[in-house]
């Protein structure tokens, strides 16, 4: 009878309390975490997640990890989403079991389709509750779909070692039941690996969200003697985006995943392999032959992410894949003489560039002797759709080559020849180094010329506005609010863009060059929701961000002003009353129109601005909205911009029919 009672008395020893143990089980994860390059969480309090929280805690004291406590879990969502898009680094979400990861869903659906990491956390009951009507329970598996690159729930922590044994990996061999020192070591070793897998892929080739629930039982918190410390292992690791290398024995392919999306067969752009030893640097080391290129005139289509770094990224070196794009699109351009049009959200229509940039194909496409004439035989397209709808209908029919690093099919023309995933820099130094592309300097002195002479209109149009009354007091057009930002804004900050009105407006009236403002926005999935709370996540990663959106969008996201105080630069709030995109949509005119699809919302957003403790300024005119920015210089107010909708509507549709029949757009 001797023996069980060493069993028992050996087991006892092995045991430690629960709350110890999801303590230990939650560091092990989000040390993971932190070694693959996690430093930001965001967290909405609730009771499951405690042993998540104490975990954080513990890593922040250590200087490993920032918390950011955010009450609402929509708001908190794409807070992370902003810190996430100027940073270009994984931050991590978390929140209670039950609905509360569910109000997550439309940062993760825009961080999916704009292909940002955010890792997600979600804290849940044990799986005996499940099923059973227990409170605060739902089945969390896979909540988030096909939206996220992973789904893991490594299931209810397993009893645990002590610090001491799991770092240095002792085993401890028993007859007592249950795990040995060993296997409890070897779980947390799992627990690290997965925290570090989901970090890796959040940020890897094809980026974005990856969800991990984490089943919690009582007790949440630890005792009093629990000795659960930090453990990095292995916190210096090598980059977790690797350039790919061309392979020499496969024919046709790279190694690794980028690929063509046809055989080498095919009559389409593919790739061969090249025994190239040349040393390359880090930014640009693929090297690829393309084949099978299509003749005749064509252009360079860069959607929006086409290049995501931002002033904070750069600065830290964050890099994707399709990094350095710049450089090597503007020498492309140059030396094959083919015109670039940069969407405002692709990185590319700012700051130093090249002759060959086009910013004002919205405006020269309604020209239809000037679309004609200089629609090209082919086009490269870089990054997603374009956000102007004029572009995108006289794409259709033009044969395209998509070149992007994750694969996506930016294409909803269905017109791809190609996808090639690759890096687009590399493939616009392939076009150079191959010469691929007869330079056509008149093909490109066409563009350039329609270029100057659509801004000459646009700026005509601009003046004939600001006569609309006495110098400077005629009623503000939203061009003309963004021509003073694309003055006033300084080199090396943003300006992050409302969906809907604003980010057309910034299509239209934004010329290309100037200084290096990042133009930013939400348009994985276009919606107008989270806007502030975006704009904050912004700021918080260290980006001077202005902000430009409607009033419909800075009501949607109300809950976003409790973040106010992260805010550091103006937020123009463009105030129509309403949502007067669907003036220009063949809803006008419908009955109930304004009730049911304007939706003016009659709020008070100065009353609003004042609850956030920001100051508020309303202006109607270019001399109001100039000395309402000099008042305020560089720092956090909400400037509330009244534009009559029916001025609008008549500045955009007189540029629209001065467009269409001028008749030197195509000379």
């Amino acid at each position: 009878m001797s023996a069980p009672a060493q069993t028992s008395s050996a087991a006892a020893g092995f045991a430690e309390d629960l709350g110890c143990c999801n303590l230990r089980w939650s560091l092990a994860l989000l040390e993971g975490m932190v070694a693959a390059g996690i430093s930001q969480l965001v967290l909405s309090p609730g009771a499951r997640s405690t042993p998540v929280v104490i975990a954080a805690q513990r890593l922040e004291q250590a200087g490993h990890l920032v918390l950011t406590p955010v009450l609402d879990e929509r708001s908190a969502g794409f807070f992370a989403l902003g810190l996430a898009r100027a940073s270009l680094q994984p931050v991590a979400l978390l929140a209670t079991s039950g609905s509360a990861p569910a109000h997550w869903y439309p940062a993760v659906i825009e961080a999916s389709e704009s292909g940002l990491p955010l890792l997600l956390l979600s804290a849940d009951r044990p799986p005996r509750l499940h099923g059973w009507g227990a409170n605060q329970t739902i089945d969390q598996t896979r909540l988030f779909g096909a939206f996220v690159r992973e789904f893991h729930d490594p299931g209810p922590p397993q009893p645990c070692p002590s610090r001491s044994a799991a770092s240095q990996h002792e085993a401890v061999q028993s007859d007592a039941p249950g795990p040995s020192q060993s296997q409890a070591a070897a779980a947390l070793k799992a627990q690290r690996a997965l925290g570090r897998r989901a970090a890796e892929v959040s940020q890897g080739r094809h980026a974005g969200p990856v969800h991990i629930n984490l089943p919690f039982d009582e007790p949440l918190v630890p005792g009093q003697d629990c000795n659960a410390t930090v453990v990095i292992p292995g916190h210096a690791l090598p980059s977790s985006s690797p350039e790919p290398t061309v392979s020499s024995t496969s024919p046709g392919t790279l190694a690794s995943p980028p690929r063509t999306a046809f055989s080498q067969g095919s009559t389409a752009p593919g790739l061969e392999p090249t025994s190239d030893s040349e040393a390359r640097p880090a930014a640009l080391s693929v090297r690829a032959k393309l084949s099978g290129w299509p003749k005749g005139r064509g252009l360079i289509v860069c959607g929006p992410g086409a290049e995501q770094r931002t002033p904070v990224s750069a600065q830290a070196d964050r890099l994707p894949l399709q990094q350095a794009l710049a450089p090597a699109l503007w020498r492309c351009a140059d030396v094959l003489a083919l015109p670039v049009l940069v969407d405002p959200l692709s990185g590319l229509r700012t700051g130093p560039g090249s002759d060959a940039r086009v910013s004002a194909y919205d405006a020269i496409l309604r020209n239809s002797s000037a679309a004609q004439a200089l629609r090209p035989d082919w086009v490269l397209r870089i990054g997603r759709a374009p956000v102007s709808k004029v572009l995108g209908r006289w794409l259709e029919g033009v044969p395209a080559i998509l070149a992007d690093p994750a694969g996506r099919w930016s294409d909803p023309g269905h017109d791809a020849l190609s996808r090639l995933e690759l890096p687009a820099a590399a493939v616009c130094e392939a076009l150079v180094a191959q010469q691929l592309v007869a330079a056509d300097q008149e093909w490109l002195e066409c563009w350039r010329s329609a270029e100057q002479r659509a801004w000459g209109l646009v700026a005509a149009e601009l003046d004939a506005a600001s006569e609309d009354g006495p110098a400077g007091l005629a009623p503000l057009t939203e061009g003309q609010v963004v021509h003073v930002l694309r003055r006033l804004i300084p080199t090396g900050e943003a300006l992050f863009c409302g969906n809907s009105m604003p980010i057309r407006q910034l299509d239209t009236w934004w010329r290309g060059g100037d200084a290096q403002v990042a133009l930013l926005g939400n348009r994985g999935a276009s919606g107008i929701d989270g806007y502030l709370s975006t704009l904050a996540g912004l700021s918080a990663a260290g980006l001077h961000c202005w902000g430009l959106t409607g009033d419909l969008s800075f009501c949607h996201d109300l809950s976003g002003l409790l973040l106010a105080a992260r805010l550091d630069r103006p937020l123009l709030v463009l105030n129509n009353d309403g949502g007067h995109i669907f003036d220009y949509l063949p809803q006008n005119g419908l009955p109930d129109f304004e009730r049911l699809w304007q939706t003016p919302q009659r709020v008070s957003i100065g009353a609003v601005a004042a609850l956030a403790g920001l100051q508020h300024r309303q202006v109607g005119d270019v001399v109001g909205l100039e000395q309402a920015l000099a008042d305020i210089g560089l720092g956090p107010a909400v400037i509330e911009v009244w534009v009559d909708p029916e001025i609008s509507r008549r500045t955009h549709l007189g540029l629209w029919e001065r467009l269409a029949r001028t008749s030197t757009l195509s000379d």
